[in-house]
């Protein structure tokens, strides 16, 4: 008698410790839960922690896991667990994981309510990619975001701008980045059109980084300058944009830390150190992809020397000028002439070329205190008084 009792009390723990224990897919289908609460009372806050729940499983995520999330979440047969269910690779019945206990308690959705059938997609794209399955995350991708056009719940918003940044990133990754920029374009008038706020936020850091990817910095800027503006939704999201700025910014030379490693030799237009700076970062400049800035830079420098050797001298050969600026050419004097010409045009220095001679010409620049001038403008700085 004691002992029948002693072997139910050990007995009884085991099964109290293994009940307790829930899986990963009893973990999904409390997700689906709170997000079906989130949707019939339209409650955010229960969207956003079930997707931070989420990402919290992702690395538990198995092939016959969804399978057998999507068999309780959708009604199977139905378009989109066809459709999801074909992007998952096929396992061995062996391999499928059996959840008797919770699928007897938990019975499939008899409502699905739109938010769901988006999570869904959400699930098993994010598994495809970390699977590295990339075409199968494109095509994926983009039957969710072909069924989110026609979709405006405020519910949807926060699954929605995961699944715009995983489009994205799935055809950044495979080198088709240049594909979808039409159609994040239109994401984001959709989202405009339905005042989608943190949509909006999203697609804006997708195009700046689409241009950027593509060295495209002038329409990426016309964009930022019109793109509506306001309170940031999320902090992460609102440091890519002001990353995003910083490179726009650095392109327009509209910044003044950025060249500090090129800044002595932007100042004293000298080529030659400047080459030698362009050089040895070559590997930072290219993984940055700024390779557009030291380009431009190498224009400044030129410039300024030009410059500086027009001030020095009143007249100079422009032989003297490429070995000055130190052009390294298989035709220095037709680049030098070339550069002077066009400083000359843009008025950036003050000077005539003579062709026949192969000279630059600066014209002389007076003193202007030695001549009456500043005695003529004083009294008008006085004619205001009364």
């Amino acid at each position: 008698m004691t002992q029948d009792v002693e072997m139910k009390d050990h007995q009884t723990p085991s099964h109290s410790v293994s009940s307790a224990v829930p899986s990963t897919l009893q973990h999904l289908k409390e997700i689906a839960s709170l997000i079906e609460s989130g949707s019939y009372t339209k409650e955010v806050r229960l969207i956003v922690r079930a997707v931070r729940l989420t990402f919290g499983l992702r690395r538990q995520l198995t092939a016959p896991l969804l399978s057998a999330f999507l068999d309780f979440a959708l009604q199977p047969g139905s378009e989109a667990h066809s459709r999801l269910s074909s992007f998952l690779p096929k396992e061995d019945e062996h391999d499928r994981e059996v959840d008797t206990a919770t699928s007897a308690v938990l019975t499939p959705a008899k409502h699905l309510f739109p938010e769901l059938k988006i999570y869904c997609y959400l699930l098993v794209l994010v598994f495809l990619i970390d699977q590295k399955k990339y075409n199968e995350a494109k095509a994926c991708s983009l039957a969710s975001i072909n069924r989110l056009k026609s979709l405006n719940r405020r519910t949807l918003d926060v699954l929605a701008s995961r699944l715009y940044f995983y489009y994205s990133y799935s055809y950044e990754i495979t080198g088709d980045l240049a594909e979808i920029c039409g159609n994040v374009f239109a994401l984001h008038r959709i989202a405009t059109l339905h005042h989608d706020e943190l949509g909006q936020e999203t697609l804006l850091n997708l195009l700046l980084r689409n241009y950027l990817h593509y060295n495209l910095y002038d329409q990426a800027e016309k964009l930022r300058s019109k793109a509506p503006r306001f309170e940031a939704h999320s902090n992460q999201r609102f440091c890519r944009y002001l990353f995003y700025l910083g490179k726009i910014r650095t392109i327009q030379l509209e910044y003044t830390d950025a060249k500090e490693s090129l800044l002595q030799a932007v100042q004293i237009g000298d080529l030659e150190l400047f080459r030698t700076v362009a050089e040895k970062y070559a590997s930072t400049f290219s993984t940055d992809k700024t390779h557009n800035l030291i380009v431009r830079l190498r224009h400044n420098v030129i410039r300024t020397g030009l410059r500086n050797i027009s001030i020095s001298y009143s007249r100079i050969s422009l032989a003297d000028v490429a070995e000055k600026l130190r052009l390294n050419s298989e035709t220095p004097v037709a680049d030098a002439t070339s550069i002077v010409a066009k400083a000359i045009r843009d008025g950036a220095i003050d000077a005539t070329l003579d062709h026949a001679n192969g000279w630059m010409v600066s014209k002389e620049t007076g003193d202007i205190y030695s001549t009456n001038e500043p005695q003529i403008a004083f009294p008008f700085q006085y004619c205001f008084l009364p």
